[in-house]
């Protein structure tokens, strides 16, 4: 619980230090790039797919970052970064502009919501916002905030109205550490504690949180 709490204390610590990304995209050039976006993440950035990620609202700084480790997954042969079979080649040929530009263009889009299942409520509520101290697990409050907005300056992402197939596969991922570039480990440490019932209903739970 020390570890995650210090983790916790540096991630938090750079929202009041200055965006490194400071980059400027330009959202109509975005848009022309997505074309070959919307085939998984639709054309509004509302993926039609659960599995796949909406990127519609997603913050600009964390679709870049995202973008950049998907590409250095894939240069460094799953070493550094994130390696994902499809998105990482999806990357390859991206420059640093596209990326952008994208992220740009994404970051200007609408998410569409969700809903939370009603018995879901209670119990994904309490271990959203207090975790459980007994296993040491924080509260995902304290990084994506009270109605899972996240934070662009710190990278953390919106949660809120994203697809529970989405999410429940990047927690188990985090989990068994086939995906490792969160800061500071802190999502491997906090997962690793989750059982497969916390996993579900935070998937669930996150769809409707608002």
């Amino acid at each position: 619980m020390k570890k995650i709490a210090l983790s916790l204390t540096i991630l938090l610590g750079a929202l009041s230090a200055s965006n490194a990304t400071a980059f400027e995209g330009d959202v109509n050039a975005g848009k022309e790039k997505s074309v070959t976006c919307a085939a998984c993440h639709g054309p509004d950035g509302n993926a039609p797919i659960n599995i796949y990620p909406k990127l519609a609202g997603q913050h600009a700084d964390y679709i870049y970052k995202q973008l950049q480790d998907l590409k250095l997954g894939m240069t460094s042969g799953g070493k550094k970064g994130r390696m994902d079979p499809v998105m990482s080649a999806m990357a390859m040929p991206l420059s640093e502009q596209d990326m952008k530009d994208l992220s740009a263009y994404f970051a200007s889009l609408n998410m569409s919501e969700e809903a939370t299942p009603k018995d879901v409520v209670e119990t994904g509520k309490i271990l959203y916002k207090a975790g459980d101290a007994d296993r040491g697990i924080p509260g995902c409050a304290a990084c994506h905030g009270p109605r899972g907005n996240g934070s662009s300056l710190a990278k953390f992402p919106k949660v809120s109205f994203q697809h529970p197939g989405y999410v429940k596969a990047q927690l188990e991922k985090f989990r068994d550490g086939t995906r490792q570039n969160d800061l500071n480990g802190v999502m491997q440490d906090i997962a690793k504690k989750l059982t497969d019932k916390d996993i579900e209903v935070l998937s669930q739970y996150l769809g409707g949180l608002h």
